[in-house]
């Protein structure tokens, strides 16, 4: 038995009728006072956290550490290279978007790392690098206070150290590190140039209809506490006068003039509603303000940025060291197109590869989210596979070799009685300036595409734990 396993046994075992009860009493409350929803939906329905090793943290840490690079490459080429670029797939209005100067150095200040962790085999898999809209750090540290504070905690941690990660303070501090940054490289203030050494004004920026408005109160209440005016606000109450980018504040209505925009709302959200010279487009060419993620992050934020590591025609571009990485933690992908390419050193017709292996790929759209449009090969018949083909060799997307998908056991309340059930999980761990993890986002599910988005089940914070 692992030193997890006898962790998360003896959590269950100490989930008595009387403490699964009381527990999950509180964990119903919690989310009600601290308003912890998806739209209506409770971000978690489990009554205990993820929990992992030092070692196995460390060892996320060090993986992350070693293929960050690579990404940075990927990255470093597509700008310089217009063909390299044309491999991503990106719009000729995200074309447009690239030139503008965020006025700093990192292309994707904040991010996610989606993997599969089997921790006892020690394999991990980077199936997806989400480097424009990282959510949910706010919910999963406020959901980690809620589990510490939970009946059955005071009863583990008798026996068991159980330490936190936070993550609102790191993208606190990159969000200003940003700001600083861009106001010493020209951005300006009104009239005026602004002043790196003050604290900026930040605008939480989204559709104020979305499910995820309860985090950017997480992340309001927040940078308040620590001194920041931060507020709420919507592109479409946005107005941009004598070099001033004014924003509504949802709660107040009061106009505030905001110099750094955490950028929430999606790229091409903003674009198809606002069209492309809309007023955050005007003031980020006019360094009116800053903005965290800028555009480029669009480029790693395409599915293709996997294949543009994966692919044999990109190996040049990598270190010896890279390479390795590479193969270790990226699985086999490839930008769905008729043409040849290695698989496992040999040369395969892609297509038809494709179309005959289906239980061991998945195919995705290059740029949606939520688990739109992904279909897992292994859960479909020959003939919507053949047809989710040929109609992403006409739509920008890619193809994936399967992963192995690690599950551990849950419990959880069913009609008042406590059940253990398995439950598939993955393990998203949070970057900071495309160089170092910190923090990590923990999904549960009982089917195969572990997305919340796609009402793919729970979220649960991750912690780690020590034996006394």
């Amino acid at each position: 038995m692992t030193k997890l396993t006898a962790a998360i046994r003896r959590y269950h075992d100490l989930l008595t009728p009387a403490m699964a009860a009381e527990t999950s009493g509180q964990l119903v409350d919690q989310h009600t006072r601290r308003n912890l929803y998806f739209g209506d939906r409770p971000l978690s329905s489990v009554l205990r956290p993820r929990m992992i090793t030092l070692e196995q943290y460390n060892f996320l840490r060090s993986s992350i550490r070693a293929i960050m690079p690579a990404f940075s490459k990927a990255h470093n080429a597509a700008m310089a290279d217009p063909q390299a670029r044309a491999f991503l797939m990106p719009a000729d209005w995200e074309e447009e978007l690239f030139k503008i100067d965020p006025g700093y150095e990192w292309p994707v200040p904040l991010s996610r790392m989606d993997t599969f962790y089997l921790a006892d085999e020690g394999v991990l898999s980077m199936t997806e690098y989400n480097a424009e809209v990282p959510a949910a750090p706010a919910y999963n540290e406020v959901l980690t206070e809620m589990f510490l504070g939970l009946p059955v905690m005071r009863e583990f941690e008798k026996e068991y150290e159980v330490y936190p990660i936070p993550a609102r303070h790191k993208t606190m501090h990159t969000l200003h590190n940003c700001y600083a940054q861009w106001a010493k490289n020209g951005g300006k203030s009104g009239s005026k140039p602004a002043d790196p050494s003050k604290k900026p004004v930040i605008g939480i920026l989204d559709w104020k209809e979305v499910p995820t408005y309860s985090e950017f109160v997480l992340f309001r209440d927040y940078f308040r506490s620590q001194g920041y005016t931060a507020i709420i606000c919507d592109p479409r109450e946005l107005s941009y006068k004598r070099g001033k980018l004014m924003a509504r504040d949802l709660d107040t209505g009061d106009e505030v003039h905001i110099n750094l925009i955490y950028k929430r709302v999606l790229i091409h959200e903003l674009v198809e509603r606002m069209g492309v010279n809309n007023l955050v487009v005007r003031a980020l060419r006019d360094k009116a303000v800053c903005m965290v993620n800028p555009f480029q992050c669009k480029l790693m934020h395409k599915k293709a940025s996997l294949a543009m590591l994966s692919d044999e025609q990109f190996a040049h571009l990598y270190s010896r060291s890279e390479l390795k990485a590479i193969k270790q933690f990226i699985p086999w992908t490839r930008v769905v197109a008729d043409r040849k390419t290695k698989f496992n050193g040999k040369t395969v017709d892609l297509p038809k590869f494709i179309s005959q292996n289906k239980d061991q790929l998945v195919m995705k759209p290059n740029d949606d989210y939520g688990g739109k449009g992904v279909v897992l090969g292994w859960t479909v018949d020959q003939e919507e596979w053949d047809a989710t083909l040929q109609n992403y060799l006409r739509e920008p997307a890619i193809v994936q070799h399967r992963v192995p998908i690690p599950s551990e056991p849950y419990p959880s309340m069913v009609d008042g009685e406590m059940k253990i059930f398995d439950r598939m999980f993955d393990t998203a761990p949070y970057l900071w300036g495309m160089d170092y993890m910190s923090s990590c986002l923990s999904r549960l599910s009982t089917v195969a595409l572990l997305n919340v988005t796609a009402g793919g089940g729970s979220t649960v914070p991750v912690v780690v734990i020590e034996k006394r």
